[in-house]
């Protein structure tokens, strides 16, 4: 829903149509029938009309009646370990902690507005893992979300390596670089030593109960591998999405007022991987 501040910054910014979306996203190139994982800024793109809905319906008017829209998800009570919450909240959590429930759990706000709209939308499927979780709308969607194994979410034989399987695509929609969730599937499959790890556990409903379980997974809160050491002069997904793209990987365009990407995913893995044994193997 926009809100009245919304309207009052539409004075400035551009008003965004759903027939207007789906031309842009046309002329951008998302594939029909194909899968789209998609990261989106609302606010770069302008002052959509009908907001979050309006996005989700042009993305599934491009991809058509066999098309497949995802993003990632993640759950908004996730953390790997207890500390990391508030410390004036920590009693209370501890003494209840949340329990993650595919069915219902929020996806992460940190990733913006589509994910959640995703996740109820009607027919959508979203994988069980909680930390990696992805959301899916469309022909394909459960096919890319299920099964999702607890360790190791971003490896092999996740949603991630099926849209690679698949030949989908990653489309930034206004979203920065730094945001393709895809390179942490790079990570987990690029074969250098020293990654970093995290086990955590957490409360999870199943079949009408709640389960105490634990996961291991690379750790994409501090960073799988030390790209500190590289000197970096940005984030390390942006320092190798602009790679990708100067090496002609992906393209980029307009949709609304926002400057879009979209990557073809097997060769963005293949590149990422590369990128990342070169440097650390």
């Amino acid at each position: 829903m926009n809100t009245l501040r919304d309207v009052a910054e539409g004075v400035r910014r551009l008003a965004v149509t759903r027939s207007r979306l789906a031309d842009d996203l046309r002329r951008l190139g998302p594939q029909a029938g194909g899968i789209a994982m998609v990261h989106t800024r609302m606010s770069a793109l302008g002052w959509v009309v009908g907001g979050s809905e309006t996005v989700v319906r042009a993305l599934l008017d491009v991809l058509g009646p066999e098309g497949t829209v995802a993003a990632y998800a993640s759950w908004d009570d996730h953390v790997y370990h207890d500390e990391e919450r508030p410390a004036e909240h920590l009693h209370a959590y501890l003494a209840e902690p949340p329990v993650f429930d595919p069915a219902t759990g929020e996806a992460d706000r940190g990733h913006g507005r589509i994910p959640e709209r995703l996740r109820t939308w009607p027919g959508a499927e979203r994988s069980a893992q909680p930390d990696a979780s992805v959301v899916a709308v469309g022909a394909r969607a459960r096919w890319l979300t299920h099964p999702h194994a607890p360790d190791h979410g971003y490896g092999a034989g996740t949603p991630f390596a099926r849209l690679v399987e698949a030949g989908g695509q990653v489309l930034l929609l206004g979203a920065p670089l730094d945001t393709i969730t895809l390179l942490h599937h790079a990570e987990a499959i690029a074969d250098v030593p020293g990654k970093r790890f995290v086990t955590y556990r957490l409360a999870v409903a199943e079949g009408g109960r709640t389960e105490q379980r634990t996961y291991t997974d690379i750790d994409t809160g501090r960073g799988a591998l030390p790209y500190a050491d590289l000197g970096l002069d940005d984030d390390e997904f942006a320092v190798i999405a602009r790679a990708a793209l100067a090496a002609g990987i992906g393209a980029r365009g307009v949709v609304g007022q926002a400057e879009c990407h979209l990557f073809p995913a097997p060769e963005l893995t293949a590149f990422a991987v590369r990128w990342l044994e070169e440097r650390f193997a």
